[in-house]
């Protein structure tokens, strides 16, 4: 047994609460090391004649990746209190004894290891990590609304181009406007999403509107606050949602609060506002969002500048009871005003949801006392890499895929923000080279996974788009302009979305075949009664599949998911190069 690569993490993502009586324990191993592991439990203060009350419980192995396999158990200690350890059989037979002081050989009783234990001293519903549970069956759809509709001319600016009139420039306005999104909420609903995530709407000089100058107006090219009010009540009428991007991190550099600093340097109210080195203001002499000096960044440690965010963050629930906060470049905020957002938000509205931008690993945001979820990225990157670069083989996107599921609990996993492209990157048909094959494996295979799906306004309609600004083109209405095939898949995929959801949230995930050879990938989706099993196709040859291999209980009802179509056990299914296919059995 290799002792080096046993890991077990007390207090974290490898051991914590579930629901407040559940606990979901996790050790991981050398790939290929340990034949079985069992879970040894128990109350810590009870013990039979001086001898510690010793439970065994076989863990079930959930997860591999390249070097590492991962195992799990489901204990609810009927008082609250967990004192536990693990016994490891390696290949060779030998018992290992893993607990609080390492690992070592093992041949005596699981009672006799209790001083060795790990400790989980209560169970308390409080240090659980909850999310709103609304947000486990959205179909988010992102909106950049400069560039989605124009609803009223009169709101334009001056400068703004025709419509769809050319590919957009850094600084191109082409007169987008909430008007533009209510006029298309027939068109929202029809798509089946159950949730519209707007970039800023605040007023701010761009057309992004990342350098608000006021948080708590409506920028004015896109309307007021009257309007947006109607557009919310809209939504809510239609059983969606709505959420709101915040920029805390900074502001703009034309913001009053900024341009005082400038004006009156160490005596202005202000001055302790922001990250300033030194006085007179210079650029480079203050912190910035990146190197843009038109984005000083604030101080939230400064009491004054959290009393000014919580409040414009409270406004915009209590006034127009919006659902949830998108957060803005979440990360370079100090952990102690995330806490105090949160407080204070959910106190306001218990099922706000709050979603970080953050683009790499995410543990510490998401312990329960601050995010709810964060844009997933770093599930995105292996899906493209292997269907869309075809930088990876499909062995190490599955090894990526488990790695990063292995690292979250169960309930952060239930509620991640999942996408493949936004307003930050590539649009996916352009990264996957016009391939319109590959862009609905990717959309299929990402809609298969755990978490809340979001597509990016124009997918489904087949719009294109390179780096920013390339990515945030106007949104084509003309019929015959937009790509039909793709919107009659993604209503498809989104309704199938809906309709397995429970089995897609809460369900095992299973690598059935991870054929590198071949080009092929076969995993399972299973919850209780219910199993889905997809199967994606990157190869140059037909693949049939016999269904009659997959050694399903021959009582259950099997069928096409995708187009709802009765099978038999003794069919076979041809699985084009670039296709997919999704076996549903019951």
């Amino acid at each position: 047994m290799e002792y080096a690569a046993i890991h077990h993490q007390p207090f974290s993502s490898d051991a914590y609460s579930y629901n407040g009586r559940t606990l979901h324990i996790k050790i991981r191993t050398k790939k290929d090391d340990a034949e079985h592991v069992r879970l040894v439990w128990g109350d810590p203060y009870e013990h039979t004649g001086g001898t510690w009350k010793a439970n065994e419980l076989a863990m079930a192995k959930i997860a591999a990746t390249s070097t590492h396999d991962y195992w799990f158990a489901e204990v609810a200690p009927p008082f609250r209190r967990l004192q536990y350890g693990f016994i490891l059989t390696g290949a060779d037979g030998q018992d290992t004894f893993y607990g609080s002081s390492g690992a070592c050989p093992f041949a005596g009783k699981a009672a006799d290891m209790a001083k060795y234990c790990f400790k989980f001293p209560f169970v308390h519903e409080a240090d659980t990590f909850n999310a709103p549970d609304w947000v486990k069956s959205t179909v988010w759809y992102q909106i950049f609304p400069e560039r989605f509709a124009s609803g009223r001319e009169d709101l334009s600016p001056e400068n703004a181009l025709p419509w769809g009139s050319k590919d957009p420039e850094v600084d191109d306005f082409f007169g987008g406007d909430l008007q533009g999104i209510i006029n298309k909420l027939d068109y929202l609903e029809d798509l089946g999403v159950g949730g519209i995530y707007l970039t800023p709407i605040f007023a701010a000089p761009s057309n992004h509107k990342y350098d608000t100058l006021d948080y708590c107006s409506i920028d004015p090219h896109f309307g007021d606050e009257e309007l947006f009010r109607t557009l919310v009540s809209r939504l809510h009428e239609r059983g969606m949602k709505i959420m709101l991007d915040a920029v805390f991190n900074h502001i703009g550099s034309a913001s009053r609060e900024w341009q005082d600093v400038v004006k009156n340097g160490e005596k202005s109210r202000y001055k302790d506002w922001f990250h300033v080195h030194s006085f007179p203001v210079k650029e480079g002499g203050y912190d910035t969002f990146a190197f843009t000096p038109e984005m000083p960044k604030l101080n939230t440690a400064n009491p004054e500048v959290q009393a000014y965010l919580l409040d414009i963050a409270l406004y915009w629930i209590r006034e127009f009871d919006i659902d949830g906060w998108r957060l803005d470049v979440a990360n370079e905020v100090d952990h102690a005003f995330w806490k105090k957002f949160r407080q204070a938000v959910t106190a306001e509205k218990p099922d706000i949801f709050i979603l970080g931008e953050i683009w790499h690993q995410a543990d510490p945001w998401l312990r329960g006392d601050e995010f709810h979820s964060v844009m997933n990225y770093p599930f995105t990157e292996p899906m493209i890499d292997y269907f869309a670069d075809g930088s990876i083989s499909a062995s190490q996107m599955a090894s990526r895929i488990n790695s990063h599921l292995m690292s979250g609990m169960k309930q952060v996993n239930e509620v991640m923000f999942n996408l493949l492209d936004s307003h930050d990157t590539k649009r996916i048909l352009t990264r996957c080279g016009g391939d319109e094959k590959k862009v609905r494996s990717l959309l299929a295979f990402m809609f298969a996974q755990t978490g809340s799906p979001c597509i990016y306004y124009g997918t489904e309609i087949g719009l294109d788009g390179g780096d920013d600004p390339l990515c945030r083109k106007c949104m084509v209405w003309e019929e015959e302009k937009q790509n039909q095939e793709m919107l009659t898949f993604m209503k498809r995929l989104i309704a199938l979305r809906k309709q397995e959801n429970d089995v897609l949230t809460y369900g095992t995930l299973e690598w059935r075949l991870v054929d590198d050879e071949n080009d092929f990938v076969s995993f399972s989706r299973t919850d209780e009664e219910k199993e889905l099993i997809y199967f994606f196709h990157q190869g140059s040859e037909v693949r049939r599949v016999r269904l009659r291999d997959l050694k399903i209980a021959s009582d259950k009802r099997i069928y096409d998911a995708w187009s709802e179509e009765a099978l038999h056990h003794d069919d076979a299914v041809d699985i084009q190069p670039g296709g997919f296919f999704i076996l549903g059995a019951v």
